[in-house]
């Protein structure tokens, strides 16, 4: 009899933990779970289906009715994305001359941070030197500082110091300045991961920091650089306010967003044109992200462990 007590208990509390775990996916996987995500889903799609409906709406519908009137009188017209893409003037969006101007602001401004954060990331991974710690939280603490803090000051360096306020350079800088402390923060959290055996074998063989980097490091950080790609080009091509700040509202420098905001016009008398102007400016951050999705879905180190 206290055998078997014996033999019972110790199963009971081997499989109370793994009861948990269970019941949780057992949660996650049931029908009323999977038709909460549908309703959620559903629900946070109402609001761009409406605004892709009014983006091929003629104005007066648009400025009259609401969009969920197409059930019951529909009328579509391409208006206004021919006014938005081929019309210029002052009241007029002609957004695409402004793709080429958000185009030169976007790639250099995501490739910047991700080469200097990779860099630096590395290093106060794996390169022991003194202070590396505190050099490490001090720049994660940069990112509860609210960039707008730092507009002006830096603002006055490009214009009275380095004297290219209104280029592109300006707005280069001003991105990767912003962009580099999350940056480093999350590959230094995925090159960390790394299995030292790894880099003390390639120092066994001889190679160096430059080495180790470029062929170790970067092969396997490549799910987590193309991640933090995506969310950097997202951020910097919807990006309005250093876009203001530094372009110098200047037409040569102006980026989509920029003119997006123009477009309304004066007493809101162009309101109609967003829509279409929104879908317009949507287009490439939709293309960059479902070219990329697959490394979202790859676990830390699935190049290291497979190969």
């Amino acid at each position: 009899m206290s055998a078997t007590e014996t033999l019972v208990a110790p199963a009971v509390d081997a499989k109370e933990p793994r009861t948990k775990a269970a019941r949780v996916r057992e949660t996650l996987r049931s029908p009323w779970a999977t038709l909460a995500a549908v309703v959620i889903a559903v629900v946070w799609t109402i609001p761009t289906f409406g605004l892709f409906v009014s983006s091929f709406r003629p104005a007066n519908d648009i400025k009259k009715t609401g969009w969920w009137n197409i059930f019951t009188n529909p009328s579509f017209s391409l208006e206004n994305y021919e006014t938005v893409l081929f019309s210029s003037g002052a009241s007029s969006a002609d957004l695409g001359s402004y793709f080429v101007n958000s185009f030169i602001i976007t790639i250099p401004s995501a490739l910047f941070p991700i080469a200097i954060g990779a860099m630096a990331a590395y290093a106060l991974a794996w390169i022991k030197f003194k202070g590396a710690g505190w050099i490490f939280i001090a720049i994660f603490a940069l990112q509860i500082v609210p960039l707008q803090m730092a507009l002006i000051p830096l603002l006055q360096i490009f214009s009275q110091v380095l004297g290219i306020s209104g280029t592109f350079p300006a707005v280069w800088i001003a991105h990767t300045i912003f962009g580099l402390p999350l940056v480093i923060f999350l590959l230094h959290n995925f090159i960390s991961e790394i299995p030292g055996e790894m880099i003390e074998a390639a120092r066994m063989d001889g190679a160096g920091h430059t080495q180790i980097f470029f062929r170790i490091i970067l092969p396997l950080s490549v799910p987590a650089l193309a991640s933090i790609g995506i969310f950097q080009f997202l951020w910097v091509w919807n990006d309005l306010l250093v876009a203001l700040v530094f372009s110098g509202g200047t037409v040569d420098v102006a980026p989509l967003t920029q003119r997006l905001a123009e477009m309304v016009g004066n007493f809101g008398r162009n309101t109609h044109l967003l829509p279409a102007g929104a879908f317009v400016s949507i287009i490439v951050p939709l293309i960059v992200f479902f070219a990329l999705q697959r490394y979202f879905v790859r676990g830390l180190l699935a190049g290291s462990t497979k190969g």
